[in-house]
């Protein structure tokens, strides 16, 4: 499969480094243990791994204590936790029209009980304005949830302003940053973040089942556990623990990821979130600027890769995104995803439903010459409907 060109990034990061898969390697050729679940070397070592993901996390997002991320299967189990567990009936809470379903399906439910949303309507290039959000505040509003990055324009929200509004009024603020972790700095007191959901298989360039939540010190007593059972922890008692991070993480933990994530996360630092930043901006700027001198071609966001992360959402006019995204597969070999992104009330936004567009997720290992190659088939896509087009006339 190496002969083709990856531009799905935003689902899934590929390649990974060879850092993440030696890592991998290791564990089950050299360890194989539980952590936490025994007393013997192998156990430590596996359990003192883990330790050093969760340090490399605390290190990405600026974060003081390590033991405040909670491992999970991804973002959406992220978000999960922090939604079921702290709304109540009677809670009113402000979210964005941009926001992925991990974020819009669990809302949604607790509205069946008895939680109010406000959705926040974002112009048609995913953008956000925060006073928007400001005045939608109730008395009873709980709660802030926002992504940091959409996962079909790119868009960039205006986390440090929404924080500051949070902070003001005494909200728990949380982020989905399954887009922007890795790619985008973020640092959890520069924003004012309470809740940070995490993906490991993204841009922290980890494998797919890992995950994670950090909760803001005296949170957890207003969060409840989705499940309960072993930790490895205080097993004479039959209660569940209540310091974190064994409070959210009952269960033999997906080791061998979560040591493939503390790898991929710390090839991140090596590299630096803001070289990553820098080549992925040049990847898009090339992206858009050769899509402008293309007829038939729709982009959507705001087209600046100063203000998105590195995904392009785009239409080529009587094509439609699934056939073209083929077409992209079979004849060019570019990998990329078309559709709704599951994120409705995004294309609703940005007036693409019910199609969807074509989406291109560049990452930091691909390169300029693919961005060209890519450029050069829509434009023979281009040519070719132009040429049946006029065939059939």
């Amino acid at each position: 499969m190496t002969d083709v060109i990856y531009f799905d990034n935003a689902a899934t990061s590929w390649p990974k480094p060879e850092a993440t898969l030696l890592a991998m390697e290791r564990y089950f050729r050299c360890i194989g243990a539980s952590p936490g679940r025994s007393g013997h070397r192998l156990a430590i070592e596996a359990g003192r791994q883990m330790i050093e993901t969760r340090e490399a996390l605390a290190e990405l997002f600026g974060i003081s204590d390590p033991l405040r991320i909670v491992f999970t299967k991804n973002a959406t189990e992220a978000l999960n936790l922090a939604i079921f567990g702290l709304l109540k009936p009677g809670d009113h809470v402000i979210t964005s029209s941009m926001e992925h379903n991990s974020m819009m399906r669990p809302l949604r439910e607790m509205e069946a009980y008895g939680v109010e949303i406000s959705v926040i309507k974002c112009d048609p290039s995913g953008e956000l304005d925060p006073n928007d959000m400001a005045v939608a505040l109730k008395p009873n509003t709980r709660a802030i949830f926002l992504t940091h990055a959409s996962n079909v324009t790119g868009t960039i929200m205006p986390l440090v302003e929404v924080g500051k509004i949070a902070g003001d009024h005494g909200l728990v603020f949380c982020v989905d940053s399954a887009q922007s972790a890795g790619a985008l700095p973020i640092d959890i007191n520069d924003m004012s973040i309470d809740l940070l959901a995490f993906t490991g298989h993204k841009s922290l360039w980890g494998p797919q089942g890992t995950g994670g939540l950090y909760v803001r010190e005296g949170l957890e007593k207003d969060i409840k556990p989705l499940i309960m059972g072993g930790t490895g922890s205080k097993s004479e008692f039959e209660v569940q623990p209540i310091f974190l991070p064994d409070k959210y993480e009952s269960g033999t933990p997906n080791t061998i990821g979560l040591i493939g994530l503390g790898a991929g996360v710390r090839s991140v630092l090596e590299r630096g979130v803001e070289n990553i930043r820098e080549k992925e901006m040049e990847l898009t700027r090339r992206f858009i600027d050769g899509l402008g001198s293309i007829p038939g071609v729709t982009l959507y966001g705001c087209g600046d890769p100063l203000k998105q992360i590195a995904v392009v959402s785009f239409t080529i006019e009587d094509i439609s995104p699934s056939d073209l995204a083929l077409a992209f597969d079979e004849k060019y070999n570019i990998m990329c995803r078309p559709g709704l992104h599951c994120a409705p009330s995004a294309h609703r936004t940005i007036g693409t439903f019910s199609e969807g567009t074509v989406r291109f997720g560049f990452g930091y290992f691909n390169t300029f010459d693919e961005v060209n190659i890519a450029l050069e088939a829509i434009s023979e896509v281009v040519s070719l409907k132009m040429r049946n087009l006029i065939c059939r006339n």
